[in-house]
């Protein structure tokens, strides 16, 4: 009640005039120009020129996968300082994973498998293990809200009756220090760790190599530099670049690539299919920030507070926090207003990239080839999706052995792929309304693609069992019921025999008519009552 009080009383306090900066770009440059000198750098050898390294003894390659038990889980996003919310009564809320696809990755507890632990089953041992990665924090995306927002404070502030009071009086001096595109220091921290991770819990598998390993990414450069960061963790930073085969398959348009099919599906990219997201999205925006906007707007004059400002000022809290390590929007905002932005960007996912958009499953569909590929080391013999047939069709390129897969993609692709996969659970309370959050909803951005997401899949041999190989899926360390998929029965653990499972992926994939999903004239349906990512037929 205390922090109510304070908040309304907060407009009367003397206002800042405003800078002429407000709002404006800043930007660093490192390393300074001309710093690079071959002549200095002759005094300062590498290692290997160096010598004297001392004993180098390797020990095994861990397992912990197999054998931690308690399993270590992702909880904690140092070195970046944890906002608050306004309200700020309950020390346990964690704004952070209410940012849906900007919030940092942690693990998840349950996707309807309580008992279920990423740990192997006991009784099975582990036979290889595809990992589908997103890369790590970023800036924002060029010319989105945030770069948008500023440019009109800029422009506000450098005309007569502007002025900002109380908790809005910083914004009389901020600036705007996001760049665009790329990682940010914690997102490059986030896939190091990431690798260091992995090595731990997957490690024992390098020994099943016999050739070194080819790993996956896109040619953009927070994809590259996320691959990069992952491999000099999960190998050695002395060594990485060596150690394994990086493949970069370009990302733009009219390339092939199942890391970023929207390039070659273009209803995925017009306004009425591809971005009916953010018209949902934007429906539920005017109910869940009306609030804020009656108690941020007397704070400001000179700038309107609409609807779409307040959510890039929402937005800026996360990118300011990833970034920048701590940003004064977050504390605008009430629990129940970052909960809201949590469904706002549930809204978004579900309808443009998941399990409410028809060109969902079809973006998916090349990936899941791509899996069944390698999980029957059977080469791609129909080439009808994103897949790239110059490189899938070759071993080199596209090897079929492999105890470890890894392959780096962003957050929508991860989003298409497990709605192609049929993850019904994940989908099991929509469609999604846009007036209120419904209880209990099974589908939550944040759990589902948020910055440095893992999707996991596990082979796994149990000779107990009648079907000695299976598989099963762990999202951010949350193991996935498998029960959409035909052939898959329910099992605590969440394991599928791997025969049912390829034979469900092959009728699946039988079922998502990319041709028509991604290149048909047809409009959204309304209501749009779509929960599987594709047309109704």
């Amino acid at each position: 009640m205390l922090a109510a009080v304070l908040l309304l009383a907060l407009p009367f306090c003397s206002a800042e005039s405003a800078s002429s900066y407000a709002g404006s770009t800043v930007a660093d440059v490192y390393p300074p120009p001309g710093a690079t000198n071959v002549a200095v750098d002759a005094y300062f050898p590498d290692g290997s020129q160096v010598g004297y390294a001392g004993p180098t003894p390797t020990g095994a390659e861990p397992e912990a996968i197999a054998t931690a038990i308690p399993f270590s889980k992702v909880e904690n996003v140092f070195p970046l300082s944890r906002p608050n919310s306004a309200d700020g009564e309950d020390i346990t809320f964690d704004v952070m994973r209410h940012w849906g696809n900007l919030s940092p990755m942690y693990s998840v507890d349950s996707f309807g498998l309580p008992d279920a632990s990423p740990v192997i089953p006991e009784g099975c041992g582990l036979n290889a293990v595809h990992l589908l990665m997103r890369h790590g924090a970023r800036y924002p995306t060029a010319d989105s809200g945030p770069s948008h927002f500023a440019a009109k404070i800029n422009s506000a502030a450098s005309k007569p009756g502007f002025n900002a009071t109380g908790n809005l009086q910083f914004l009389a001096t901020w600036t705007y220090k996001l760049g665009a595109e790329i990682l940010t220091p914690f997102g490059r921290e986030q896939l190091f760790h990431n690798g260091v991770a992995f090595r731990y819990r997957y490690g024992e598998l390098l020994n099943a190599f016999t050739d070194l390993p080819v790993f996956r990414t896109t040619s953009q450069d927070r994809m590259l530099e996320s691959a990069l960061n992952f491999a000099a963790g999960f190998f050695d930073v002395t060594s990485y670049e060596t150690d394994y085969h990086q493949e970069i398959i370009v990302e733009a348009d009219n390339f092939n690539n199942t890391l970023a099919p929207y390039y070659v599906c273009p209803n995925s990219n017009t306004a009425d299919v591809g971005n009916f997201g953010s018209t949902q999205a934007s429906k539920w925006a005017h109910v869940y920030l009306q609030d804020a906007q009656a108690r941020l707007q007397p704070m400001i004059q000179g700038f309107n507070l609409s609807i779409s400002r307040l959510v890039d000022m929402q937005s800026l809290c996360a990118y300011e926090t990833v970034a920048l390590g701590y940003s004064k929007f977050c504390d605008l905002f009430t629990e129940e207003e970052w909960e809201g932005y949590e469904y706002y960007i549930d809204l978004g996912f579900w309808y443009s990239s998941g399990p409410g958009n028809p060109t969902a499953a079809a973006q998916g569909l090349g990936y899941v080839q791509e899996l069944v590929a390698r999980l029957t080391q059977t080469p791609i013999s129909v080439w009808n999706s994103s897949t790239n047939s110059t490189l899938d069709s070759n071993t080199i390129t596209f090897p079929l052995n492999q105890p470890i897969y890894v392959d780096a993609t962003h957050d929508t692709v991860i989003s298409n792929i497990i709605t192609a996969l049929n993850f019904t659970s994940l989908a099991a309370t929509g469609p999604l309304p846009t007036d209120h959050i419904p209880p209990k909803r099974s589908y939550i951005a944040s759990q589902i693609a948020p910055f440095a997401s893992q999707l996991v899949a596990q082979v796994l041999s149990c000779p107990a069992s009648e079907e000695p190989t299976h598989i099963r899926f762990t999202l951010n360390d949350g193991v996935v019921p498998l029960t959409g998929i035909q052939g898959c029965t329910e099992d605590s653990n969440g394991l599928c025999a791997l025969p049912s499972f390829i034979s469900g992926m092959q009728e699946r994939i039988g079922q998502i008519n990319f041709v028509h999903d991604c290149f048909a004239n047809y409009t959204m349906p309304n209501p749009d009552e779509i929960i599987d990512g594709r047309y109704p037929s």
